[in-house]
């Protein structure tokens, strides 16, 4: 299972310009598009390497602890008396997160450059978590930017990384939140490009981002196909995944992109509400979000009238953010794949659903993807398959889940 080459076949590729139909593409200033070249010409040089192949298994096997799992959530399916729920457990892999298979990837590929600082951005710090663990494992230098609001939120996960030898650097500008720690990490990149790696966190920015955090992210449905077939002997009626960047939403919907008959769902953050504009859903709302140009790539971006990015909001640090990934924007384009949203009090109801029903708390993020497996469900025959991806657990949303229970 986990033999598979990174990547299956080149059918899904970008073009030469790293575009996905009408979006992605290489935004950015003159002084980073070498680096960017420098990164292409790596990451195809590794992919003819059957050593780097071997040496990413070996990792997710020995250290990741792959292939993580398929669990069929048999209270929650009784429960809502609708399809069967099964969830493909991200949650289990080390870190708690799927970025840790993003995050050992580019790990790899900056060791193979010989690139010995690492600058990463982080919201939820999942991200973050693992970006510093690799480097631990690695033993290269870790840099990682985090909005002020998202560190205050995410407590722990700062503490992690701190643990692990990363150096955590606070952003105070904008929103404090993701999108402000990528602007403040590009900004680094350009200045010291000749010596850093920039790993980012999910399927965006310029080309080869979108394309390369795919791939590394696409042992998830890779795995899931095939686990799915061996417990049900079919594939999904319906493939459900949240998406804030949209990393692990990819990372599960490849593998099934030419299965016709499976319905590929992705659940956005509602917030507080479409109508109160304070959410961070970009397909929703065609009044506030249309196609833009935001941290080097073309996708859908929340503007105002004048084209200036609006503030967001989400219960879940890591869906808190104005775009999305440009290859979503292409799949929803071609209507491959759908994209609803789940609001923060419903996403707070799946949380404390799951916890009770399965004995799984999620993070929040992935508890948006399990609100619309409890709505979806029901409207579905008893013999249907469902599948949510478990992005991660939800250890590190304690706090902040606490705070708005008992009114804190």
């Amino acid at each position: 299972m986990t033999n598979a080459s990174i990547r299956a076949d080149s059918s899904d590729l970008p073009d030469a310009r790293g575009y996905f139909g009408e979006f992605g593409g290489r935004f950015v200033p003159e002084t980073i598009m070498p680096a960017l070249d420098e990164l292409e010409a790596a990451y195809v040089e590794a992919l003819a390497d059957p050593d780097f192949h071997a040496q990413l298994r070996y990792l997710q096997r020995t250290y990741t602890g792959r292939p993580t799992p398929v669990s069929h959530a048999r209270r929650l399916s009784e429960e809502l008396g609708g399809a069967q729920i099964y969830l493909k457990r991200e949650d289990l892999a080390h870190t708690g997160a799927h970025k840790i298979n993003n995050a050992l990837g580019q790990g790899l590929l900056a060791q193979r450059m010989g690139k010995r600082r690492i600058i990463a951005e982080t919201g939820a710090g999942q991200h973050g978590v693992g970006t510093a663990t690799a480097m631990a494992l690695l033993g290269l230098d870790c840099h990682v930017y985090m909005g002020t609001v998202d560190i205050q939120r995410q407590q722990p996960n700062v503490f992690r990384m701190k643990l692990l030898g990363a150096q955590v650097i606070p952003v105070e500008s904008g929103s404090r939140t993701l999108k402000d720690a990528i602007n403040e990490a590009m900004r680094d990149w350009v200045t010291n490009v000749q010596t850093t790696f920039y790993l980012l966190g999910s399927a965006l920015g310029p080309h080869p981002y979108p394309m390369m955090v795919r791939d590394f992210q696409s042992v998830i449905g890779t795995e899931a196909r095939e686990q799915i077939q061996e417990m049900t002997g079919q594939l999904p009626d319906v493939c459900v995944a949240c998406v804030g960047g949209g990393s692990n939403a990819i990372g599960l919907f490849h593998a099934f992109r030419h299965d016709a008959d499976t319905e590929l769902i992705g659940v956005e953050a509602g917030g507080r509400g479409i109508a109160s504009q304070q959410h961070a859903a970009r397909f929703a709302d065609p009044t506030i979000s249309r196609p833009g140009i935001l941290h080097g790539t073309r996708s859908y971006v929340m503007q105002d009238a004048d084209g200036q990015i609006m503030e967001t909001h989400s219960v879940s640090a890591g869906l808190d953010y104005p775009s999305v990934g440009p290859e979503h924007a292409h799949l929803r384009q071609l209507e491959r794949a759908f994209y609803t949203m789940a609001t923060d009090d419903e996403a707070l109801e799946a949380f404390q659903l799951l916890s009770k029903l399965e004995g799984i708390i999620p993070a929040l993020e992935s508890a948006h993807a399990v609100a619309e497996a409890i709505k979806r469900a029901p409207t579905m025959p008893r013999d249907s398959v469902l599948l949510v991806n478990l992005s991660g657990r939800g250890d590190k949303d304690l706090d902040t889940v606490i705070g708005i229970l008992e009114g804190g």
